[in-house]
């Protein structure tokens, strides 16, 4: 079951199964109507009490009660006396709103004045409707009269004391209780035979015919002969039958199609029990709403047909029509599954086209734009909600309203900025205007801010360049004055050797202070010649690691170069790049702990080439990332290591001016410094 649930075999055998189901019902329901059943007859045991028997005698009393209480005669009614007032009184004012909308109407008399206008004109106008009416009623008596002849198994006798309709020679109540089936009018009461008859629930059919009847003079027997009931009795007994037969073919097709449909309901748009995706198909890119008017459409159309013109070919418009609709449905069922009702919608994707285009133009377009579309849209929508009018008066002071606020809200925090509270957000929900305004205003304060704090940072560094530039400096100088000073006193010639020893490894130390200070600042100013060109990156790596071999043995280091079996190339100056590269190197022949390794990374990641360089400290770096960027920063905080502090500060300019970028992390002891430059495709 689990393998045959969902299978698309299944799914048509049901389908199929479900629409020959449904045209089973409609097949049903169009036999009841051509056939005339009333399902009501399968709960009754008696002919006397079906509708059948109610049907056939309330057309004839109704007939009767006409003719006794209303027409009575040709006389009486071309007398006058069956025009009622309220008859009188529909004529006369059909006459005057002729006589009001005619030319004949003057404006500038008073309403008496025309009234008498009205009576003299339309006097003989009013006598030739009232003719008129009474001639149509002379029409409908013959009417009735003729209908009373097709009475056939039925004897009738109505009489108002003066005027007699029969259709026997039969006249006493009498002679009518004789019969087996019987109706007695008369003095309000009705007397019904058999018994069964008055247990029917249709007696208020005639019900109201009956009491029109003056209960002094008006009278009206019925009695129905025993052949006349027998075939009646027949043909509502085989009636009964074909009640049952359509009913319990009803029933069984309406389960059949329940569960069809129940299970097409559960399965639909999915390959198993345990899929949440929903599977659509051509069919299902309709329209929701345009779905739902084919439909109604289609099932329009087939009533049309079947009751006006097609009756007798039903089933041959039923199929095609039933398995349209029943897969528009089923495409109904699978975007509420895959709750996409509203949203799969014609109207809504219209809608939401317009309020996405309004509300781009809002949020990007001209204030003019927005301007012309608030003076051209508002008028628009308040006369299409003109019903609603208060409510759209009451959205647009809201609205304005809103804005106000956000006005407000920008005009004080421009007034805290001004006044030096550089700290301050002016905060405006929303994408208009104003939120962009602020959004703006916002980011110039942080301009501002930015500014600030880095005129302070600047001042800061410059007091510590002075400050760590006159240290480093005069450490050596002040070496070289003191042994300068010994060398003028001293005779013995080991110990001038050793003085001068020292005179040249301070002097060296001196100049290479000097040098990297020169260096930084040339490369800051970015005043040095770049040529960029296609650097193989790995064999410089590879390379600069070969040189430096006897430094890398005396510190016993372990150096992993890890990088893409095809070759990258990088667009870069050589010398400027290997010098930052050797900077790197030095750092860590400074700084990295004894015996650890080094990892050194090359990476692809497509239009840049990172080259990452990992090693251990052999101090605590309790400092950040930024403070070892800044000039003259060692990793060391007692300085007692022999490097400037201006390595890394040389090296981040010089990948800077090569259009690459310098980043390090400071993760522990773990130290990692990247550069990021631009890619040279391969060749």
């Amino acid at each position: 079951m689990r393998n045959i649930s969902h299978a698309l075999i299944t799914k048509v055998v049901v389908f199929l199964i479900a629409i020959a189901c449904l045209t089973g019902i409609t097949k049903a329901i169009i036999n009841m109507e051509l056939k005339e059943v009333h399902l009501s007859s399968i709960n009754q045991d008696n002919y006397f009490e079906s509708r059948s028997f109610v049907d056939e005698s309330s057309r004839l009393i109704f007939s009767l009660t006409q003719l006794i209480v209303k027409y009575k005669s040709e006389e009486h009614i071309l007398s006058g006396q069956t025009l009622t007032e309220h008859d009188i009184r529909e004529i006369e004012e059909n006459s005057y709103n002729n006589f009001r909308y005619s030319y004949r109407y003057n404006a500038n008399l008073s309403e008496a004045e025309n009234n008498r206008v009205y009576q003299e004109q339309y006097a003989d106008d009013i006598i030739s409707k009232k003719d008129e009416s009474m001639k149509e009623q002379v029409r409908e008596f013959y009417r009735l009269l003729s209908s009373l002849e097709t009475y056939e198994g039925i004897v009738f006798y109505a009489s108002d004391g003066e005027h007699v309709f029969s259709n026997s020679e039969l006249n006493k109540k009498e002679q009518f209780e004789s019969f087996g089936a019987y109706m007695l009018f008369e003095d309000y009461q009705q007397k019904l035979y058999p018994n069964e008859v008055k247990k029917s629930e249709y007696l208020d059919y005639f019900t109201p015919e009956v009491e029109q009847l003056n209960p002094q003079t008006d009278v009206i027997y019925v009695a129905f002969k025993e052949s006349f009931l027998q075939q009646k009795v027949a043909d509502w007994e085989q009636d009964k039958g074909v009640a049952k037969r359509l009913f319990n073919e009803f029933i069984v097709f309406l389960a059949g199609f329940i569960l069809s449909f129940v299970y097409l309901i559960i399965v639909i748009g999915r390959t198993s029990f345990k899929d949440k995706e929903i599977r659509f198909h051509v069919i299902d890119k309709l329209y929701n709403d345009v779905n739902i008017v084919v439909v109604v459409c289609l099932i329009s159309l087939w009533v049309a047909m079947i009751v006006e013109v097609l009756h007798d070919m039903y089933l041959l418009l039923t199929v095609p029509i039933v398995i349209i609709t029943l897969l528009m449905i089923l495409s109904l069922i699978k975007h509420i599954k895959n709750r996409s009702l509203l949203q799969h919608t014609l109207i809504y994707q219209i809608l939401k086209k317009v309020f996405l285009w309004v509300k781009h133009v809002f949020d990007s377009g001209s204030v003019g734009v927005k301007i012309v579309l608030l003076v051209i849209g508002y008028p628009i929508v308040v006369a299409a909600t003109f019903f609603m009018f208060p409510i759209t008066i009451g959205l647009a002071a809201w609205f304005a309203m809103k804005k106000v606020k956000s006005f407000n809200r920008i005009k004080e925090g421009i007034e805290q900025i001004k006044n030096g509270n550089l700290h301050h957000r002016i905060e405006v929900d929303g994408k208009g205007e104003f939120s962009a305004l602020a959004a703006n205003i916002n980011s110039i304060t942080d301009g501002l801010k930015k500014s600030v704090d880095n005129e302070i940072k600047s001042e800061r560094l410059k007091t510590e360049l002075i400050t760590n530039v006159s240290h480093d400096i005069r450490t050596p100088l002040t070496s070289i004055i003191t042994y300068v000073d010994l060398l003028k006193i001293e005779s013995d010639p080991e110990r001038i050797a050793e003085y001068v020893d020292v005179l040249d490894q301070k002097s060296k130390r001196l100049k290479h202070l000097t040098d990297d200070l020169f260096e930084a600042a040339k490369a800051s100013s970015g005043s040095m010649p770049v040529q960029l060109e296609r650097i193989d990156v790995v064999s410089l790596l590879t390379q600069g690691i070969g040189e430096m071999s006897e430094k890398i043995e005396a510190m016993s280091l372990d150096f992993k170069l890890a990088h893409p079996t095809e070759k990258v190339y990088v667009k870069a100056d050589g010398k400027l790049l290997w010098r930052s590269i050797e900077n790197l190197f030095s750092n860590i022949f400074k700084y990295a702990q004894p015996t650890s390794r080094v990892y050194v990374d090359v990476e692809d990641l497509g239009n840049e080439i990172r080259v990452t360089f990992k090693n251990i400290s052999a101090y605590e770096l309790n400092i950040s990332a930024d403070e070892l960027m800044e000039r003259f920063t060692r990793g060391d905080e007692s300085r007692s290591s022999q490097g400037s502090g201006l390595g890394l500060s040389i090296a981040e300019s010089l990948i800077h001016i090569q259009r690459g970028r310098f980043l390090i992390q400071v993760d522990g002891d773990l130290f990692k410094a990247m550069i990021y430059l631009p890619k040279f495709p391969n060749e």
